[in-house]
């Protein structure tokens, strides 16, 4: 009992140091957490990747927040594991919101066929043939992207997280696809 007395008032210092910005105690408490951490990040996500950045946030909330602790209200090992198992619940939360979001993509796409909203009117089967074509000639991440916005109502940021790509690699995927649609477009005008 007496080493973990011992550690939790090592551990104690370490939360005050870094309230204090002290980056040596971060490193210190880091030592002494990150392989416990890591362990329920990865019983709760399965997923080492994913695990590394939950243990990432936990350290940028503990720099954040160590002014919050409350040594009355727990240890510091109890205080920095909770924040860890919320971390990944959310991020397993998220994942299976993104996957269920992608599966209903995915059902609704192949129950429904392309159909573009109207654009000054109806287009003529002629011109919806034109835009099915060079829909289909399109790479697939770009297409899948300018489906997601445009068809589907997603904002960028929403298309980034379902598809965990950045926003930067959406926003450039869906510049260079709609450049490639108004180029084919402009062929059949």
């Amino acid at each position: 009992m007496l080493d973990r007395k011992a550690a939790d008032e090592t551990q104690n210092e370490l939360l005050r140091r870094i309230a204090a910005q002290d980056r040596e105690a971060l490193a210190g408490l880091y030592d002494q957490l990150a392989g416990v951490l890591f362990a329920v990040a990865m019983r709760i996500l399965g997923d080492q990747s994913e695990a590394e950045e939950v243990m990432q946030d936990v350290f940028v909330q503990v720099w954040e927040r160590a002014n919050t602790f409350d040594p009355a209200l727990g240890t510091p090992t109890s205080w920095v594991l909770r924040i860890a198992r919320n971390r990944a619940i959310d991020r397993l939360r998220a994942r299976q919101r993104r996957n269920r979001a992608l599966d209903e993509f995915e059902t609704a796409r192949a129950a429904e066929p392309f159909a573009p909203p109207p654009v000054h009117g109806e287009l003529n089967r002629d011109e919806l043939a034109g835009v099915h074509a060079a829909l289909a000639g399109l790479p697939a991440d770009q297409r899948q992207v300018i489906e997601l916005a445009f068809f589907r109502g997603l904002s960028h940021g929403e298309i980034a997280e379902a598809l965990r790509q950045p926003l930067g690699t959406v926003k450039a995927r869906i510049r260079r696809g709609m450049l490639k649609l108004k180029d084919t477009l402009q062929a059949y005008a």
